[in-house]
């Protein structure tokens, strides 16, 4: 589906399910549900993330006494955000609106609140599942960052500056650089324990 999004948008066409949720987001403007959105969409923009990066890869490096966590979790949301700007920069999607203000400028395809949250929020969930012993806790945890990183994503849609198509492409994107990352960092560990 990506591929075939993608080829449509540099194409210059609207995929039809971009086509059929676009009165629907009009209809969501200036409820009540659109100020939830606007509140939740500043969870993944880059004066909330970049400090919360730092902090949070402090925080991995002096819990684990390692510094490799620390880098991949930091590193890892880095060149997500480098990459997510290479997509943008070659599908070129105008937005459906700009908004400085909710940091929507510039390239539309795939979200960058989608993908970069689903990796930095995601690789700390990793991370700190690592030292949770217990599995209710681990559930809790992973369901609650899910919802948050699910909210922020639709948040773009809702508050008009992302089409779903690029909401649903960030995630299945930024997923697959989670994954990536989290494989790396087992790859590591085992080298590590086999040295």
């Amino acid at each position: 589906m990506l591929v075939i999004w993608s080829i449509k948008i540099v194409n210059g066409e609207l995929p039809y399910i971009d086509q059929w949720t676009r009165a629907f987001v009009a209809t969501l403007n200036e409820t009540n549900l659109y100020y939830i959105f606007r509140a939740v969409t500043d969870l993944g923009s880059k004066s909330f993330l970049i400090p919360f990066t730092i902090v949070s890869s402090l925080l991995v490096w002096v819990i684990f006494r390692d510094w490799i966590p620390a880098l991949i979790l930091g590193g890892g949301t880095l060149v997500t955000h480098l990459f997510n700007k290479l997509i943008k920069t070659v599908i070129a999607r105008e937005r459906p609106s700009i908004w400085v203000e909710a940091n929507a400028e510039g390239y539309s395809f795939p979200s960058g609140h989608s993908m970069i949250t689903i990796v930095c929020y995601g690789l700390l969930v990793y991370f700190i599942c690592k030292k949770v012993k217990s599995n209710k806790i681990k559930v809790a945890i992973q369901v609650i960052f899910a919802l948050l990183i699910l909210m922020i994503g639709l948040s773009r849609y809702v508050i008009n500056v992302h089409y779903l198509t690029d909401i649903l492409a960030g995630f299945s994107i930024g997923f697959g650089c989670l994954l990536a990352l989290i494989n790396l960092d087992m790859m590591i560990n085992k080298h590590r324990s086999q040295s």
